[in-house]
């Protein structure tokens, strides 16, 4: 125990050295690049753990060699205690144990081994997620059953596409995903999750929960549905379990009554029914189909079918149009001897691929000195024109200067050599890492005419045009997407893609909207820069027409 106590303060520095790039940060979930120093944070915490309880073993090895020593000298001395004391060896080792050996065995028993290992879990503690982490993680698991449409029991069970470390989750891990979703009113998602729940006990699953507290759960969250028959059927399952529950003994009575209510007013609207006739019937249905047909496919719906590489298909015709090939921009001096490869990815709007333009070792660079730098993603506010947090954006980001280091002011270069446009007044290269179900809902790069205080604080005019970088191949999920046209293009890593936001004469190209689908499997790790007007007055040619 002397050795544990003297390591202590080493441990502690260098538990506080490898923790130091953890103390500015918070919002964990909003990036797998910082996540992964959790994982190291754990580690170091279970080798601490585990210094513990060999500290414990230790200690009770030796209560129980004295325990088994005297176990055996008492049952011999109770055989004849006279005749045992009578060796006065025997009567001296006796007071000699009572009044020593006892008080030093008191003393190892109370002797405290967990100074170590609490120590240690109090300076981790303070670096820890907080409860908005583990929320914000739970509504990312919610969010990729939503857009990829997954079953509960395939993410419980681990089954997603493309995953190399395959975990399960637990009635507990069920349990919690439903409760978070039931605090957040949202009872769709909260009986989806306890009925996973009750599913894995029902398979014989040990869990510390009872069935009760997760059919308590799940009855209501049905009723809130209106199934209240469901409703019925769950609570009569809990009596079972547990007859006295007074909660359910109520619900039981109230479901009953609301079932037998319901079926009078069927009863009442199919004798109305048939009182109008069949021609009002048949007018009724019509209009409905009418009202249906006229309705488009939300934005919302047309995001998530993309992300899963479903919706538009680009014609035949169109497709023969787009090509691949050796790309020098004119004749660039930085290209003519080795021009890059560029593909064309969408026609409207023009979005095109630059493969390989980005090497491992300039990926790895950009990574090392934005991670230390990632802070929670913002947006700007349309009413105020200032930065700020948002739930439909779920990623970290840091901004990289090109004086601060070579290799951006290279990759800078290399951008303005491609694109032909002017890189003073463009933003700094922005990086950004995806967290757990990272994303970025649809939205435009440039600002709209509601918008005239966007980007009035840079004084380089709107966002002519977007350059994006992929640094990493993701497994799953995480395409960028245009939902206005159909268009999907997927990371591809060492690959970067680029279009305009506005139209030469100005004015914004509203089918670039786009969204950065939620990472389903694997970590997405993208860079971009944001092109600004001023400066492009010579590089960029203005069109006549408002489209043009």
């Amino acid at each position: 125990m002397l050795w544990t106590r003297m390591e202590l303060p080493c441990w502690c520095l260098f538990l506080l050295s490898s923790l130091q790039s953890l103390s500015a940060h918070n919002d964990f979930f909003t990036s797998i690049g910082q996540m992964t120093d959790l994982l190291y944070t754990e580690k170091d915490l279970v080798t601490s753990l585990k210094d513990y309880i060999r500290a414990e073993e230790n200690k009770l090895d030796q209560v129980k060699r004295w325990a088994d020593k005297l176990d055996s000298l008492t049952a011999t001395a109770t055989q004849d205690p006279e005749g045992f004391l009578g060796h006065p060896v025997n009567a001296f080792k006796l007071m000699k144990r009572l009044n020593t050996e006892w008080g030093d065995l008191e003393s190892l028993v109370l002797k405290d081994t967990t100074d170590g290992f609490i120590s240690n879990l109090t300076i981790q503690r303070q670096y820890f997620p907080t409860e908005e982490d583990q929320t914000g993680a739970a509504k990312a698991l919610l969010r990729l059953q939503d857009t990829y449409r997954l079953d509960a029991n395939t993410i419980s069970t681990g089954n997603l596409p493309g995953v190399r470390h395959k975990s399960q989750m637990t009635v507990e891990d069920c349990y919690e995903l439903g409760k978070i979703a039931y605090s957040d009113v949202d009872y769709y998602h909260t009986e989806l999750w306890m009925a996973q729940a009750l599913k894995q006990f029902d398979e014989g699953e040990e869990s510390t929960l009872d069935k009760v507290t997760v059919l308590d759960y799940l009855s209501y969250a049905v009723y809130q549905q209106g199934e209240i028959e469901r409703a019925l059927e769950y609570t009569k399952m809990l009596l079972e379990l547990d007859p006295e529950h007074q909660r359910a003994k109520g619900n039981l009575k109230y479901f009953e009554f609301q079932l037998e209510k319901q079926k009078k007013a069927a009863e009442e609207e199919t004798g109305k029914e048939k009182e109008q006739g069949k021609r009002e019937t048949t007018k009724e249905k019509k209009k409905k189909k009418s009202k249906k047909a006229s309705s488009l496919i939300p934005e919302r719906a047309k995001y998530e079918m993309l992300c899963r590489g479903e919706g538009i298909r680009m014609t035949p015709r169109r497709q023969s149009r787009l090509f691949c090939r050796y790309y020098d921009n004119n004749h660039n001096p930085q290209y003519v001897l080795a021009p890059v490869k560029q593909q064309d990815e969408w026609d409207r709007p023009y979005i095109v691929r630059y493969l390989d333009i980005i090497s491992d070792a300039e990926i790895e660079k950009v990574k090392q000195l934005a991670k230390p730098r990632l802070r929670r993603a913002t947006v700007h506010d349309p009413q105020t024109g200032k930065l700020t947090t948002a739930q439909y954006r779920v990623s970290k980001s840091a901004w990289l200067t090109g004086y601060e280091d070579p290799v951006i002011d290279k990759i800078n270069q290399r951008i303005e050599d491609l694109t032909g446009l002017e890189m003073d007044t463009a933003e700094e290269l922005q990086v950004a890492n995806y967290g757990v179900g990272g994303q970025y809902e649809p939205h435009f790069d440039f600002g709209r005419k509601d918008e005239p205080d966007a980007f009035k604080e840079l004084g380089t005019g709107n966002r002519i045009a977007t350059w994006l970088f992929y640094m990493s191949d993701v497994a799953a999920g995480g395409a960028t997407v245009f939902p206005d046209v159909g268009a999907s293009v997927w990371p591809q890593k060492g690959s970067a893609v680029f279009w305009y936001n506005l139209f030469a004469s100005g004015e914004g190209d509203y089918s670039t909207r786009h969204a950065a689908c939620p990472v389903l499997v694997g970590n997405k790790w993208v860079s971009n820069k944001w092109i600004h007007e001023r400066g492009q007055e010579w590089r960029r040619s203005c069109g006549l027409s408002e489209t043009e």
